[in-house]
């Protein structure tokens, strides 16, 4: 029997990291908020990897951070080792990456939501959602609970209808033995959603005790801290490190998973999800790439109590009996002892191209959807859906416009860009190669992006957009100092740049112009630079890019001004495909499914030319003199 129990504004299904995130900006924004998860041990739970960030995925966070978001301050509380990747490289690819103690990043966060004012947390699986008048009206519980709602955002991660497969041995649980949410997809299947099937992954985890680490290279984290959130500073968050350390497979290894490939769920049939690409299980690595001798191997801690270690690079859901042969033939992990094996896990989720790009779907006012539901991996990822679905939850109740970042300002507009309008067969995962103006979308930029947005919105609070204003104003006036700020033919001017490997001045430049030159920098100019002020790290750091690739950010400016010219011509709604004349088949098929919103949008759509476009923009010239006249 139903019992109908407290009315809220928005319901959010599940507290991983795209459910926390959802939750709290709704609650932020002033909706009155409960959030249900299957267990409140799996509030911000990290099943797989121990850490956030990395290539690509540390911008997401940043960004999430300058909105107004959580995930960057609170690996900020619990990181236990942290490290600047691609410093080799140029500043467009550099990503931060932090490795968390796991239980208390879900201790932390978990805090966060018990403690955040309008939100209610409710262990309960959610079976139904209920829909009249084609908008969502209440949720109801296994239990036969029902709470009315006016929104609802779905964020049930690798939980529904979820089956964990290592071997023979199946479990029809969610990730670390935790509920599975067994009960939704047979409600949204009848709501007309069409539902996926995917698949992840992850590897064992080892007793420390068992590992003999003078066999492996050690991984020692940055000696400068950069905080993920840029409310905090390094001499804020720093703290002793951990280490890290790594190893490799060998032949043994790929001889072991090569004898007993037809074991392995993935090869047998076993497993039916699809599975991602750029994350492939070890076995996978070894029967692809038959040329490569060796695979990297990191042996990274799960936290500082806690003698497991993630074994980062060997994720499979091959047999027990091989798993501990297969481990064991690595330098340093011969007497290793497995706490927990790796495994599979096969999740429902949804075709993500019925999504508005606010993440609302588009055959259901009300009901959006984020994180891995949506079709993506990874927790940034997720997180950074769920802030934008909270977002434009909150929005479309009080009768605002949704938030829609675009491919030019974020690569959280990346992400949700490629989601609703790209078709994704598998989980799609965040790479710095999907970014067209990845020099624009820096990491260390993120802040000068998108704070102005989450102020603007109402997530980033006065005193935080003051302090940064101050920034914004501090680089400004150090770019212009220096571009004013003209040096000459001085013995003294001569001689250091003739230490520094440089050419002597004919005529007097500015110190703009030497730290474009490569043998120099902001730093090390300091010498010749008498009125330099004291200014903090990141203003250093952004004074020093933007000089440095002034010639470079200036040209992908200009082409985020065309880019936006063919965003800004938006479609008409209540534009018909089927009355365009001269369109291919193929791409009125895929105009009809996706219903892109500009033709930005409809020219990234696969399967729709450039002379599909021609020929939409000429119908929708004469569509709108129509409607005009």
């Amino acid at each position: 029997m139903d019992h109908i129990y407290e009315t809220y504004d928005i319901a959010v299904i599940g507290a991983g990291h795209a459910g926390c995130e959802a939750a709290l900006a709704a609650a932020r924004l002033g909706m009155n908020t409960i959030v249900f998860v299957v267990s409140t041990d799996s509030i911000a739970l990290m099943p797989c990897n121990p850490n956030v960030g990395g290539t690509s995925k540390g911008h997401l966070v940043r960004e999430l951070d300058a909105l107004g978001g959580e995930m960057g301050k609170n690996i900020d509380r619990t990181f236990i080792q942290s490290k600047m990747l691609n410093c080799s490289k140029g500043p467009a690819v550099h990503s931060l990456r932090a490795q968390a103690d796991k239980q208390e990043y879900s201790r932390s966060m978990r805090r966060v939501l018990e403690n955040q004012d309008r939100l209610t947390l409710k262990q309960a699986e959610v079976s139904d959602i209920l829909v009249e008048d084609g908008h969502v009206s209440r949720v109801r519980t296994f239990s036969g609970g029902v709470y009315p709602c006016r929104a609802a955002i779905i964020c049930t991660g690798t939980y529904l209808n979820a089956r964990c497969v290592y071997g023979d041995t199946y479990t029809y649980t969610g990730p670390n033995g935790l509920p599975a949410a067994n009960h939704l997809t047979d409600c949204l299947k009848k709501l007309g959603i069409e539902i996926y099937r995917f698949k992840t992954g992850t590897p064992a985890r080892i007793d420390k005790r068992s590992i003999d680490f003078s066999k492996m290279e050690e991984q020692v984290g940055d000696e400068r801290i950069v905080p993920f959130s840029f409310e905090n500073t390094e001499d804020s968050i720093k703290r002793e490190q951990v280490l890290c350390w790594l190893t490799y497979t060998n032949e043994t290894t790929h001889d072991i998973i090569r004898k007993n490939i037809d074991r392995s769920p993935l090869y047998s049939g076993n497993i039916k999800g699809t599975g991602p690409r750029y994350c492939p299980s070890i076995e996978d690595k070894v029967m692809k790439f038959p040329d490569k001798d060796r695979h990297q191997v990191f042996i990274e801690p799960e936290g500082n109590y806690t003698n497991e270690m993630y074994i980062s690079g060997m994720s499979s859901s091959l047999p027990e009996d091989v798993q501990v042969a297969m481990y064991r033939s690595v330098p340093g992990l011969e007497n290793a002892k497995i706490v927990r094996n790796a495994y599979a896990i096969e999740y429902d989720c949804l075709n993500p191209m019925q999504l508005k790009p606010s993440l609302e779907l588009k055959a259901i006012g009300g009901l959006f959807s984020a994180g891995q539901m949506n079709g993506s991996s990874g927790y940034e990822e997720a997180a950074a859906q769920g802030i934008i679905a909270g977002i434009n939850a909150a929005r479309l109740l009080k009768g605002l416009d949704p938030l829609i970042l675009n491919r030019s300002q974020a690569y959280i507009g990346v992400l949700i860009d490629d989601l609703c309008t790209k078709e994704t067969h598998e989980p799609y995962r965040m790479m710095t190669s999907r970014a067209e103006y990845r020099l624009i979308l820096r990491q260390d930029n993120a802040d000068l992006r998108l704070t102005e947005i989450g102020h603007e919105i109402g997530l980033i609070d006065d005193d935080r957009y003051v302090k940064f204003c101050l920034k914004k104003k501090q680089i400004e006036n150090e770019i212009a100092r220096l571009k004013s700020t003209l040096v000459g033919g001085k013995a003294r001017i001569q001689e250091f740049l003739v230490s520094h490997g440089s050419t002597p001045l004919k005529t007097a430049v500015s110190l703009g112009d030497l730290i474009t030159r490569p043998e120099f920098d902001y730093g090390s100019i300091a010498e010749i630079d008498t009125e330099r002020p004291e200014l903090p790290y990141d203003v250093c750091e952004q004074v020093e890019i933007e000089l440095k690739y002034e010639g470079y950010i200036s040209k992908q400016l200009q082409q985020i001004e065309s880019f936006k010219k063919t965003e800004s011509k938006m479609i008409p709604a209540a534009l018909d495909y089927d009355d365009v004349p001269s369109l291919r088949i193929e791409a009125r098929q895929k105009l009809k499914a996706i219903r892109p919103v500009s033709i930005g949008q409809a020219s990234r759509i696969s399967g729709v030319s450039p002379a599909d476009i021609s020929v939409l923009l000429v119908y929708m010239s004469r569509f709108a003199e129509n409607k005009t006249d």
